[in-house]
C-alpha cells in the first residue's frame, strides 16, 4: 500500500503543472488561442461588426445629404389627332437639375453628429458582445481544465480503490477478514467508475460547446492547460476608473447624447428650410421652339425655395418637449447604471477574493488528507488499521482533491468575471 505516494505526484503532475508552448499544428488549444479563435469567428462578434458597418454607410449617407444633388430626366411624346394640330406629333426633351439645401435649422449638423455617435454607440456594443463572449470562452475553459483535473483524479482515485481492493480480497481469501470489508470498497470502487463516466461526458458536452463558441467545426482539439497555484489576489480597480471602462457606460452616454440631438433635430423642424435649384431644359420636337419655329429649344430655370412654419397649434414644440423629457430619463438611466455597476463590481471583487480563500483552504485540507492517508497505509501494512480505516481515509483525500481542483477552477472564473466588470478581460 505504499503506492499512494507514486499516485498523488501522478496527479499532481496531471492536473496542477501547467503546459508550456502549446501547438496548433497537435490540436491543442490554450486559453489565448481560444480567445483569439472567438474574436474571429464567433457569430454574435460577427453580427456586432456588421452593426458597426451598417452605422458607418448610414454615416457617409448622411455626410453627403449637404451637397449639391444632381437629377437627370428624360422624356419622349407622341401625340395623335387632335393634339398633333397644336403640338408636334413626335417631341423628346431632357432636363439637368441641381438642387442645393442652404439652411435647414442646423437638422444636418445634428444629423451628422448623431451618425458620428451612432458609430461610437455600435463600437461599444460590439465590446460588449466581445467581452461577454470572453467571459463565456474562459469559464468554459476553466470548466474543461476542472474536468479534465476531475477525470485524471478519478482515474487515479480507481486506482487507489482498486489496489486496496486487491489487498482486502487476499486477506478476505486467507480468512483474515470478513467479506463486508471487501464489499465497501467494491462499492466505492462502482461509484469511481461512474464518476469517471459522468465526468466524461461532461468533458464532451463542454467541448461542443467551446466548438461553438470559437467556430470550430468539430471538437477535434485538446485542452493541455492546468490549473496552478495563486500566489497573490489581484490588486482591487478604483470603481470610477472601472465604471469608465465599461461599454455599457459607453453606450447609455452615446444613447444620451443621441436623444439631446434628437430634440436640436425637432426643433430645426420649427426653422425655415431654404434651398435653391437650378435646371437645364434641351427639348426637340418639330417646331418646338415657339419662339422661332425651330425644332429644337434649349433653356434653363432657377428656383428659390422658402419653406417657414407658421402655426400648427403647437405640435411641434410638444414634440421637442417630449423628446426632452427622453432625454433626461435616459440620463437618470444612466446614474442608476453607475451606481448598479458599482455593487456589481464590489460584489465580483468579493466573490473573487472568497475564491482565492477557499483555494488557500482546500489546499490546507489536502495535505492534512494526505498525511491522513498516509498513516492509516503505514498502519493498515502494521496491522493495527482495518481496511475501512483505509479506504474512508482515502474517501476523504479524493473529495479533498476535488475541492482543490473545483476551488482553483472557480478562482480563475471569479478572476475573469472581475475582470469584465472592470472593463479589462
Amino acid at each position: 500500500m505504499k503506492v499512494y505516494r507514486y499516485i498523488i505526484a501522478v496527479v499532481f503532475l496531471m492536473v496542477f503543472i501547467p503546459i508550456q508552448n502549446v501547438s496548433a499544428q497537435n490540436n491543442i488549444m490554450s486559453l489565448e488561442s481560444a480567445k483569439e479563435m472567438a474574436l474571429t469567428n464567433n457569430k454574435k462578434i460577427k453580427k456586432a461588426t456588421q452593426t458597426i458597418e451598417a452605422a458607418k454607410a448610414a454615416k457617409a449617407s448622411i455626410y453627403a445629404s449637404d451637397k449639391p444633388l444632381v437629377d437627370a430626366s428624360a422624356m419622349g411624346i407622341h401625340v395623335g389627332d387632335p393634339l398633333s394640330s397644336i403640338l408636334p406629333e413626335f417631341n423628346a426633351n431632357a432636363t439637368l437639375g441641381v438642387t442645393q439645401v442652404i439652411y435647414a435649422g442646423g437638422k444636418i449638423n445634428s444629423a451628422k453628429k448623431i451618425s458620428d455617435t451612432a458609430i461610437n454607440l455600435y463600437t461599444s456594443q460590439k465590446e460588449l458582445t466581445d467581452s461577454e463572449i470572453l467571459l463565456d470562452v474562459e469559464t468554459t475553459y476553466w470548466q474543461l481544465v476542472n474536468v479534465k483535473g476531475k477525470v485524471a483524479l478519478a482515474t487515479e482515485y480507481k486506482a487507489l480503490l482498486s489496489e486496496l481492493l486487491n489487498d482486502l480480497t487476499n486477506l478476505y481469501d486467507a480468512g483474515i477478514i470478513y467479506k463486508n470489508d471487501v464489499l465497501q470498497v467494491q462499492v466505492k470502487l462502482n461509484e469511481a467508475e461512474l464518476n469517471l463516466l459522468k465526468a466524461n461526458d461532461g468533458f464532451s458536452l463542454l467541448k461542443l460547446k467551446m466548438a461553438q463558441l470559437t467556430g470550430l467545426t468539430d471538437t477535434n482539439f485538446k485542452i493541455e492547460d492546468s490549473i496552478t497555484s495563486e500566489s497573490n489576489l489581484i490588486e482591487e480597480v478604483s470603481h470610477t476608473t472601472a465604471i469608465e471602462n465599461r461599454p455599457e457606460i459607453k453606450m447609455l452616454k452615446n444613447a444620451v447624447e443621441i436623444e439631446e440631438l434628437q430634440a436640436d433635430i425637432l426643433e430645426a423642424d420649427r426653422k425655415p428650410t431654404i434651398a435653391l435649384n437650378v435646371s437645364g431644359i434641351y427639348a426637340n420636337g418639330k417646331q418646338i421652339n415657339f419662339t422661332d419655329g425651330s425644332n429644337d429649344m434649349t433653356s434653363y430655370y432657377g428656383l428659390l425655395s422658402v419653406n417657414i412654419p407658421v402655426f400648427d397649434w403647437g405640435s411641434r414644440k410638444q414634440k421637442v418637449k417630449e423628446q426632452q423629457f427622453k432625454a433626461e430619463a435616459q440620463k437618470l438611466e444612466l446614474e442608476d447604471t453607475e451606481e448598479l455597476l458599482s455593487i456589481q463590481i464590489e460584489n465580483a471583487y468579493l466573490e473573487m477574493q472568497q475564491a482565492f480563500k477557499r483555494v488557500e483552504i482546500t489546499e490546507k485540507s489536502l495535505a492534512q488528507s494526505e498525511e491522513n492517508l498516509r498513516l492509516n497505509e503505514d498502519r493498515f501494512d502494521a496491522g493495527t488499521v482495518i481496511g475501512s480505516d483505509v479506504l474512508e481515509a482515502q474517501v476523504l483525500w479524493q473529495q479533498a482533491y476535488s475541492e482543490v481542483i473545483d476551488a482553483k477552477a472557480m478562482y480563475k472564473i471569479n478572476q475573469a468575471n472581475y475582470k469584465k466588470t472592470v472593463g479589462q478581460l
